[in-house]
């Protein structure tokens, strides 16, 4: 490794849309630069297998088959940021492969990312960081959200107290009270996962393009407060969730729209009882992810907390591949033994480094 390293990063979300590959160039402190990225899409049908295995608790021969498969298109995604920003293997260092979480159980004391590192690093030649969870849990910690270490390093020159956002399927928050202070993050709720998976079950769509369904409906306070009776909102920080952990079942009989604009209000309320746990209100919000182009959401949080909701476009961010860039940053971070997550952001005793590697053939 050197001083600075060349590092892709790799992230596939719980909303399950595809693979975000970004390239970036860090000493493992700062970012020193940011290089191309790409969003290689899943096709329908491998989404749904992949939709098909959430919740698994035992490997079959269904999910090997899936895993090796989803590898083998990080490794497509590798191959065409490469081609993209006109490099070849050995100028990267390094990559940081998330994999697919299909599984987060930390009541049991498990986590479970599908990819296979070295088959990566043997398709791709390149060395690879992966499983990035495990030690975290192993050490009695909540093994997400672990990007807060990267909102870190790219917030220390802005107002503060600030809070990071990201609406991806769940929603997490990275609070930073200042530009050297550790941060403090956790699971706020839903994002867009309980609401993508209406529509998708309604058969209108994937996903609540620009707000169109939820902006059309109208709150069906019943529902909504059924939701917000699940005892995780009252569990003080750090606390984690799995795509699965609530119940959409409230909404079952609404209309379409009735439905997702009562589970958008879920979202936009749990993130403002997430804003209520922090010790002080921050002058803004920052929003990454796919919820951030839902109106919906935005305007809806917007006018609940009465604080400047923006996009992190806002301050020269990236939304669409932060979390990938994150794992690049978490990759070389691993390589140098510098910890990826502490007590205030996943309840590990200690700061702690992460990530299995597995070198290039």
């Amino acid at each position: 490794m050197t001083k600075n390293s060349r590092a892709i990063g790799l992230m596939s979300g719980t909303s399950l849309d595809g693979i975000d590959a970004a390239l970036i160039e860090t000493d493992g402190d700062g970012v020193q630069s940011f290089g191309p990225y790409l969003t290689l899409p899943y096709d329908p049908a491998f989404r749904s297998r992949l939709r098909s295995v959430l919740g698994a608790v035992e490997r079959n021969a269904a999910i090997d088959i899936l895993e090796r498969e989803l590898t083998d298109l990080h490794a497509v995604a590798v191959t065409r940021l490469l081609d993209r920003a006109g490099l070849s293997a050995p100028c990267i260092d390094v990559i940081g492969f998330h994999g697919q979480t299909i599984n987060h159980r930390i009541d049991l004391g498990w986590t479970w990312q599908l990819g296979l590192g070295g088959r990566l690093a043997k398709a791709v030649g390149i060395d690879t960081v992966y499983d990035f969870r495990r030690a975290d849990v192993a050490a009695g910690g909540q093994g997400a959200p672990l990007a807060p270490v990267y909102h870190r390093a790219l917030a220390k020159s802005l107002e503060m107290p600030v809070a990071i956002l990201n609406l991806g399927g769940v929603g997490n928050i990275t609070f930073l009270e200042g530009p050297d202070s550790d941060p403090i993050a956790f699971d706020t709720g839903p994002a867009s996962a309980l609401l993508d998976d209406w529509i998708s079950r309604n058969g209108a769509g994937h996903m609540d393009e620009n707000g169109r369904i939820s902006g059309s409906g109208s709150v069906n306070a019943g529902a909504l407060d059924q939701l917000l009776g699940n005892p995780y909102f009252d569990q003080p920080y750090p606390k984690s969730l799995d795509r699965n952990a609530f119940d959409p079942g409230p909404v079952a009989d609404l209309s379409l729209q009735d439905g997702a604009a009562t589970l958008a209000a879920f979202t936009i309320e749990s993130v403002a009882r997430g804003i209520e746990l922090l010790p002080v209100r921050p002058v803004r919000i920052l929003v990454t992810g796919g919820g951030r182009h839902n109106p919906t959401f935005m305007t809806g949080m917007a006018d609940h907390l009465n604080l400047p909701v923006q996009p992190v476009e806002a301050v020269g961010w990236n939304g669409d591949v932060l979390e990938a860039q994150a794992f690049a940053y978490m990759a070389v971070r691993s390589r140098l033994g510098l910890p990826i997550s502490f007590p205030m952001t996943t309840g590990v005793k200690a700061p702690l480094t992460g990530g299995r590697f597995v070198s290039k053939p």
